[in-house]
């Protein structure tokens, strides 16, 4: 997922209820640590940091780690903090040429488990028609066509294979449809679960009647893919299947875009201490809400109220390409807390870590040399919200 979004990003007007939101602090506490290098600990040269960090604890108790590339190994150990990479391949990309098959590359980006046994994960797909000759555009954004697909492992992450049906959300046209433009649903965010339900985030670069950013989907149960919905802004209605199946509208109605996030969001925990919501996401400076290029957060009492975004950590971000860049740019951040009560790493403390990529650059072109990185929060909450 090396694309830079900038062409696709809005502004969104915050509302003065969640602009009211009670302010969170939070600031680095530590010094950056060194989990994963590229260029020491993979099996093969593919073995790259490319997306947000998630973790599972599978049934033993041992931590499943996803944060690699699109040839998807996982690192395994009793915990964060002692985590190595299994060489076995736990769902492979074959590029498929045929866009309707959703065979492109996959990117394991959203597990869920109950169990520890059963994973359900909502994976990042991508299909370059570049490589395939059946793009007009000669740009590799122009010819992107991204979707949301389910994959199942039933043996505790170790296999994933196609849920049915595949598709969780994809763009109501085909891929050959709107080039010249990023085009579909990506990056989806952790899922998280609150009751009886699950929830993710989804991005999205929109189409005529459907604004770009992120969409918020749910499900009571992540083992039928087929039960995932989008916010329609007053509940949880909308479906966004395969535009190759004879029944998808060609123009659906449109999932409520969540505010501030005009940026895909990174990850989302609630904290144990009052139930609020942090999530952080990276941003390129507008002069409005992001004045800095860097990582920002924000704080929400639901799932669809949410702060004014704050700056955590500034600095040249994937958003911002690789030109004119310090050597390296920052990416994919994440929150995770080595105590985490819950099996999916989706509840924090006030002291979780903040994961991150480094990504190394070479002119004005991203290379393989990535370092993925961690360092200590410290979130400090107003004493009435305790």
């Amino acid at each position: 997922m090396k694309a830079v979004w900038t062409t696709l990003l809005s502004c969104f007007a915050l509302s003065a209820q969640a602009a009211g939101l009670p302010a969170v602090d939070i600031i680095i506490n530590g010094t950056p640590e060194l989990m994963f290098d590229s260029s020491r600990d993979g099996c093969t040269g593919v073995d790259i940091p490319d997306l947000n960090p998630r973790a599972v604890r599978d049934a033993h108790g041992e931590v499943v780690f996803f944060g690699l590339h699109f040839i998807n190994r996982v690192l395994r150990g009793p915990d964060l903090s002692h985590l190595k990479i299994d060489c076995h391949v736990v769902l492979n990309s074959i590029e498929n040429p045929d866009a309707a098959a959703f065979e492109g590359r996959n990117y394991i980006t959203a597990p869920w488990s109950d169990d520890g046994k059963t994973i359900n994960a909502i994976v990042h797909h991508e299909y370059h028609a570049d490589q395939f000759g059946t793009c007009r555009d000669k740009t590799v954004l122009g010819c992107w066509y991204n979707a949301l697909l389910a994959f199942r492992s039933t043996d505790g992450g170790r296999n994933f294979t196609k849920n049915k049906p595949a598709v969780v959300a994809a763009a109501p046209f085909t891929q050959e449809v709107e080039q010249g433009r990023h085009r579909g649903f990506f990056n989806p965010s952790n899922v998280v679960g609150v009751g009886k339900y699950r929830y993710f985030f989804g991005a999205t670069t929109g189409w005529p009647g459907q604004d770009s950013g992120e969409c918020l989907f749910r499900s009571d149960n992540p083992s039928n893919s087929a039960t995932w919905r989008a916010y329609d802004g007053k509940g949880f209605t909308l479906k966004f299947p395969s535009a190759y199946e004879d029944s998808t509208p060609l123009h659906p109605q449109p999932c409520k875009t969540i505010a501030p996030f005009s940026f895909p969001l990174g990850a989302l925990v609630r904290l144990r201490a009052n139930d609020l919501w942090v999530a952080v996401f990276q941003a390129t400076r507008n002069g409005a809400e992001f004045p800095l290029d860097g990582f920002y957060y924000a704080t929400g009492k639901s799932l669809t109220e949410w702060s004014l975004p704050r700056l955590l950590m500034a600095g040249q971000t994937l958003y911002n390409g690789a030109c004119n860049s310090p050597g390296s740019i920052l990416a994919y951040p994440s929150l995770l807390d080595e105590d985490a009560k819950g099996r999916n790493f989706d509840d924090s403390g006030e002291n979780p870590f903040l994961y991150f990529t480094q990504i190394g650059t070479s002119g004005c072109e991203l290379t393989g040399a990535r370092k993925l990185m961690r360092v200590r929060l410290e979130i400090k909450l107003p004493v009435s919200t305790r």
